[in-house]
C-alpha cells in the first residue's frame, strides 16, 4: 500500500466498478461516505493501455484462467473484474473513515480494475510462480488439460455436483452404475478443480450421467452425501439478496481498543486500519480473502488453526515448505493454534475475541452454535465485537441447504449462465469467481459494521454469503454471441471495441477485404506473431491487447511489477493508494 499526493479528479472511465462502489456505500447509510474521494481507473499503476473490461481480462490473466477448462483463453461476459473494483472502491472509502476516527488525515482512495482483476488471481499466480512448483504434484500451467463439468443427464438437465471427500464422489458414481476406474481416475482432477481451473474427466463418467434421469441423479447424491443442483438457463438470479446484513447488538459495548496512537500507527505501518484486530477461523478461500484484504489494509489478524496447523498449508506446489496458494492468502497473520472440540480450545478462542474488534469465520451452518461460538456467545466476552459469519447461502435456500460451494452457487444463482454468451450452454467457471468475490463482500460488510460502530458503539452481527456475492455481478438477460481471442501464430490477441464495432476495418488491417468473414479473419491471424500484428491494428486505427497465456510470464513482465511483489511466488500488491 502506497501513500501519495493527491492526483487531478479522473474522468468516470469505469462506469460498472462506480455503480458497485456507490451501492455499496449506500448500503453502509453513512452520510460521511459522501466527503471520501473514490478514483477508479482502468490501468492503475500500470503503464498499460487498457481501457474496457475486456482488454483488461486479457492482459491480467483473467481470460487465460476462465479458459483453462475449455483449451484457450475464454472471456467472462460478465462485468466480473469492474464488479470487484468497486467493492475494493468502497473498501477504501470505508477504510479512510475509520483512520479519520483515529486522527489519519486521508480524504481519497484509489483503486483501479486492472488491480482488481489481480487480486483475483491471487491463488492462481502464487501456484503458477512458486519457486517449489512440483510438474508431478503441481501441476504447472503448461501442462493443465482442458476440460469441465457440467454433466447432462438423460432428461438433457444440465447440473452441477459437489462431492467434498473421495468417499461421497465414488459413492455417487457407483450408485449410478458408473464404470470404477472411470471413478478412480476422475477424482484427483475433480478434486483439484478449484485449484487448477480445469477438469479433465474420464469420458465414461459423462456417458454414465447421460444414460440417467436427473430424479436418478439426485437420489444418487442424497444416498452418497454429495450434491447436485441445476444450472439454471437464466442468468438473472433468482432473488435479489443484499451483499450482506447487519444486525446491531442490542447494547453499546465497550470502548475499541488498541486505536489509541493509531494515526502514528498508519503513517509507520502504511495502513488505514492499523491498530484493530482481527481474528479469523476460516478455510480454502472465501473466509481467507475477507481476512486477507483487512491484513492489506493494516488490519492484525489473528489466524486461528488446528493442532498442527491447516492442512491446506501442505498441498503443493509449494513455496519453501507451505503451499503457495494457502501462503498467497495467509501470509502475515499471526497464527494460534487451537481444538474447538476442547473446552480449553474453546477458551483460548473466546480470550483472543475479549481482545479483537472483528471474529469472522466460514463455518458449515449450525458449527457456531454447536461449539458455543456464535455471536451470542462471543459478544459476552466483547461487547462491541463485530461478528461476521461468511456462508455458502446465507438463508437463501432454508435452513438445511446444499453445500455451499463456488460451482453449485453459480450454477443456481444464475451466474453460471450470464458468464456464457448466449451461444454457449450454461456452465460455472472454474475460476472461484464467488469464492474471490465472497470473500471481499464479508470484508466490505466488517468495514460497514465497523463505520456503524464509530456511530453508535456498538457490535454486531453481520452475514454474507457466496450466494449474496454472485447477486452483485452486473447482469441482464443472456447476450448475443461474444467475441473470441484471436489467435497468432505464437499466442492470442484481443481486438479492441472499434474492431468489434466496425469488423471490416479489423479485415482491411489484417491485409483482407472489408467482407472477410470471422473464419477468414482468423486464419489470417494466425500467420503472424502477436508482436507484429499489434502496431499493425494500432496503425490502422483498431487498437488491440495481447492476451496473457501464462500467468508466470505475466509475473516477468516489468509492466506489471507496480502492481506485483515477487519472491518466492508473485502475489498481488494492496490494491489501494490513499492520500
Amino acid at each position: 500500500m502506497t501513500l501519495r499526493a493527491p492526483h487531478a479528479e479522473a474522468p468516470a472511465t469505469t462506469p460498472v466498478a462506480a455503480r458497485v462502489a456507490a451501492h455499496l456505500l449506500d448500503l453502509v447509510d453513512d452520510p460521511a461516505t459522501a466527503t471520501v474521494g473514490r478514483h477508479i481507473d482502468w490501468q492503475g499503476p500500470l503503464p498499460l493501455p487498457l481501457a474496457d473490461e475486456h482488454a483488461v481480462q486479457a492482459a491480467c490473466g483473467i481470460m487465460h484462467v476462465h479458459g483453462r477448462a475449455a483449451g484457450h483463453p475464454t472471456p467472462l461476459a460478465v462485468d466480473y473484474a469492474s464488479t470487484v473494483a468497486g467493492v475494493l472502491a468502497a473498501q477504501g472509502a470505508c477504510a479512510v473513515l475509520l483512520a479519520r476516527a483515529a486522527g489519519a488525515g486521508l480524504s481519497q482512495v484509489r483503486t483501479s480494475v486492472t488491480q482488481a482483476a489481480l487480486l483475483a488471481l491471487t491463488q492462481y499466480l502464487a501456484a503458477a510462480t512458486a519457486d517449489g512448483d512440483d510438474p508431478q504434484d503441481g501441476r504447472p500451467e503448461e501442462v493443465l488439460l482442458p476440460g469441465g463439468c457440467p454433466f447432462v443427464s438423460a432428461d438433457a438437465v444440465r447440473f452441477e455436483l459437489e462431492a467434498l471427500d473421495a468417499e461421497r464422489w465414488l459413492g455417487f458414481w457407483q450408485t449410478l452404475g458408473a464404470d470404477r476406474g472411470d471413478t478412480g481416475r476422475g477424482w484427483r482432477s475433480f478434486q483439484q478443480r478449484f485449484a487448477t481451473a480445469t477438469c479433465p474427466l474420464p469420458p465414461g463418467l459423462a456417458a454414465t450421467a447421460r444414460r440417467a434421469s436427473f430424479a436418478a441423479v439426485r437420489a444418487a447424491a442424497d444416498r452418497s452425501g454429495a450434491a447436485v443442483l441445476p444450472v439454471r438457463d437464466d442468468p438473472l438470479p433468482p432473488t435479489a439478496t443484499p451483499p450482506w446484513t447487519l444486525t446491531p447488538f442490542p447494547a453499546p459495548g465497550a470502548p475499541t481498543s488498541g486505536r489509541t496512537g493509531a494515526a502514528d500507527a498508519h503513517r509507520t505501518a502504511g495502513g488505514p486500519l492499523a491498530g484493530l484486530r482481527v481474528v479469523e477461523s476460516a478455510r480454502r478461500v472465501q473466509g481467507p480473502m475477507a481476512g486477507h484484504v483487512l491484513r492489506l489494509l493494516g488490519a492484525d489478524v489473528v489466524r486461528i488453526e488446528p493442532p498442527g496447523g491447516d492442512p491446506m498449508r501442505g498441498i503443493p506446489p509449494l513455496a519453501g515448505t507451505c503451499s503457495a496458494r494457502f501462503s498467497a492468502l495467509n501470509a502475515g497473520k499471526t497464527v494460534q493454534e487451537a481444538d474447538f472440540t476442547t473446552p480449553a480450545g474453546r477458551r483460548a478462542v473466546r480470550a483472543l475475541v475479549s481482545e479483537a474488534d472483528v471474529f469472522l469465520h466460514n463455518w458449515a451452518p449450525g458449527k457456531a452454535a454447536r461449539l458455543g461460538l456464535d455471536a451470542e456467545d462471543l459478544r459476552a466476552a466483547r461487547p462491541g465485537l463485530v461478528y461476521a459469519w461468511a456462508s455458502g447461502w446465507g438463508d437463501a435456500l432454508g435452513p438445511a441447504p446444499p453445500v455451499g460451494t463456488d460451482y453449485l452457487v453459480q450454477a443456481h444463482s444464475g451466474l453460471a449462465a450470464a458468464v456464457r454468451p448466449a451461444d454457449e450452454p450454461p456452465a460455472p467457471s472454474l475460476m472461484t469467481l464467488t469464492d474471490v468475490l465472497g470473500g471481499l463482500v464479508c470484508a466490505q460488510g466488517v468495514l460497514a459494521a465497523l463505520v456503524a460502530r464509530l456511530r453508535t458503539g456498538r457490535g454486531c452481527r453481520v452475514d454474507s454469503s457466496l450466494y449474496s456475492a454472485a447477486a452483485l455481478v452486473p447482469r441482464g438477460r443472456r447476450r448475443g454471441a461474444t467475441a473470441r481471442p484471436l489467435p497468432t501464430s505464437d499466442g492470442y490477441l484481443w481486438p479492441g471495441p472499434r474492431a468489434h464495432e466496425r469488423p471490416h476495418r479489423l479485415a482491411r488491417a489484417l491485409g483482407l477485404g472489408s467482407g472477410a468473414d470471422a473464419e477468414a479473419i482468423a486464419s489470417r491471424a494466425r500467420t503472424l506473431p502477436t508482436a507484429v500484428w499489434l502496431p499493425r491494428l494500432a496503425a490502422a486505427g483498431v487498437p488491440a491487447t495481447p492476451v496473457c497465456t501464462s500467468l508466470a510470464d505475466l509475473a516477468r513482465d516489468p509492466a506489471f511489477a507496480p502492481a506485483l511483489a515477487v519472491g518466492e511466488y508473485a502475489a498481488p500488491l494492496a490494491p489501494w493508494e490513499f492520500s
